[in-house]
């Protein structure tokens, strides 16, 4: 996918949103440069920008006015937050960091972590307490010299109960006890087993697994694929030449777990799916009013995210993916930019319902990394855009729904991979019926409230790229 060209952007604008009459006005007292930094991005950028009054282009008259309104904040973090447009139910996913190494750490999959990779319901009969359930290991992780694996359960950590109102502080800790429990007929019962684990920095590979399958004279491609993160590309795409040499006939995406990331990314993995439609439009983006506007004139070709040519593409006509509550932002890019051209049989549960991308700007003339500003580190991840297909579809914020519905029970959980694991073993057996859908027999078993990834929202971005 392109680049933002920010600089052009800029240039156009110039910040006529503020009228300085003399050179007195311009003058940004360096205890208000961060501050100055996140609404001139905002009004630039954000996506609501012409739903908050505080960010109009006519709010302020001058420099001078601007300056007495972010005095008035604490922080850039508390102006940040009074700028987001209905945080509790639209924005839920911009974000403000005080150290943007940390930021872009975090984008490319590089976090402080333990390992385990989990997802937290509420206990049986229980409007309160909550129990955790470990998903998959990261390789390379503190957790994978631990006595623990997927499946097992923790009801507490440090042996306190966890709760609506203390797990986000208690998993949050670098270092914690995990008091683990046994499933026993959906009862979640202690068993006097615990796990200590410590948090490291940890790159995270998002390939967590690939195979070729055997399913009667069929061979199918299993990827779990956990993040979209543009360092392990070239990784992906020997995955799918290894795929390809194999001489698969379908193709079962493991997106369950994945919760988002770069765009470019996701262009290229549905590129790799097909490969038939290079130089088609995959997706396209809206920007705010004056974003769209100026790129709809100055370079309509930005807002449009093409099929790439020039890798291992399979030319697949149908593809399985595998979702949950998780899946979210790319994935869901992936599902719905995808169903325009082939044929998407979605199995599992239904998505998060994600179809906004941010990008990052730092405190620069362009907001790119170049000439930063030293006097601090402050750096946005805000909401700028929405994705939708070539048709202009992406209107599903509720969720995707899923053709076969499938949730994961910890009574029959299975191990990724094996042909066994229930929500593997449906799409397997899907191919296998040659395209007609087998009815599914789903139980009413409760569904993940959160899950580690979405601890930290910037977990869960789908972003773009700046120059």
């Amino acid at each position: 996918m392109k680049k933002i060209a920010i600089p052009l952007l800029l240039s156009f604008f110039v910040f006529a949103t503020i009228s300085c009459e003399d050179n007195d006005d311009n003058v940004i007292p360096k205890a208000l440069q961060s501050k100055d930094f996140v609404w001139k991005g905002l009004n630039l950028y954000y996506l609501w920008q012409d739903n908050i009054d505080d960010l109009a282009d006519d709010r302020f008259a001058n420099q001078e006015q601007l300056n007495t309104y972010i005095e008035s904040f604490a922080n850039p973090t508390e102006l940040f937050n009074n700028l987001l447009y209905e945080r509790s139910t639209i924005d839920k996913y911009s974000v403000i960091y005080s150290d943007y190494s940390v930021l872009e750490g975090i984008l490319t999959g590089n976090t402080k972590n333990n390992g385990v990779d989990f997802g937290i319901r509420r206990k049986p009969g229980s409007t309160t307490e909550l129990y955790g359930w470990v998903r998959y290991i990261i390789p390379g992780s503190d957790a994978t010299t631990k006595d623990i694996q997927r499946g097992d359960i923790f009801y507490a950590i440090n042996g306190i109960t966890l709760t609506e109102s203390n797990y986000v502080s208690l998993l949050s800790s670098d270092t914690y006890t995990l008091n683990l429990a046994d499933f026993d007929g959906g009862n979640i019962t202690p068993n006097g087993q615990s796990v200590s684990l410590t948090k490291t920095n940890l790159a995270e590979n998002p390939i967590l697994m690939n195979t070729v399958i055997n399913q009667g004279d069929k061979k199918v491609g299993y990827l779990v694929y956990n993040g979209f993160f543009a360092a392990y590309d070239n990784q992906l795409n020997t995955v799918f030449g290894n795929f390809k040499s194999q001489g698969i006939t379908h193709l079962v995406l493991d997106l369950r777990y994945n919760s988002g990331g770069a765009v470019s990314s996701a262009t290229k993995l549905a590129s790799m799916i097909t490969g038939q439609f290079s130089g088609q439009i995959f997706a396209k983006e809206q920007w705010n009013s004056k974003a769209q506007a100026y790129f709809l004139s100055n370079n309509p070709s930005r807002l449009e995210n093409k099929f790439i040519s020039g890798l291992n593409s399979l030319n697949l006509s149908k593809v399985y993916i595998l979702t949950s509550r998780s899946s979210a932002s790319a994935s869901e890019l992936i599902i719905n930019c995808l169903k325009p051209y082939i044929d998407v049989i979605q199995i599992g549960d239904k998505t998060t319902g994600k179809n906004v991308g941010s990008i990052t700007l730092y405190d620069s003339p362009t907001f790119g990394k170049s000439d930063v500003n030293k006097n601090h580190k402050y750096a946005m991840q805000p909401i700028v855009l929405k994705i939708v297909d070539k048709n202009g579809f992406g209107d599903y914020t509720s969720g995707i729904q899923p053709n076969i519905e499938v949730i994961e029970n910890y009574g029959d959980l299975g191990v990724l991979g094996n042909p066994d694991e229930r929500l593997l073993n449906v799409a397997l057996n899907q191919i296998s019926a040659s395209g007609r859908m087998r009815p599914i027999e789903n139980s009413n078993i409760d569904r993940d409230l959160t899950d580690s990834k979405a601890l930290n929202p910037l977990r869960t971005e789908m972003y773009v790229e700046i120059k």
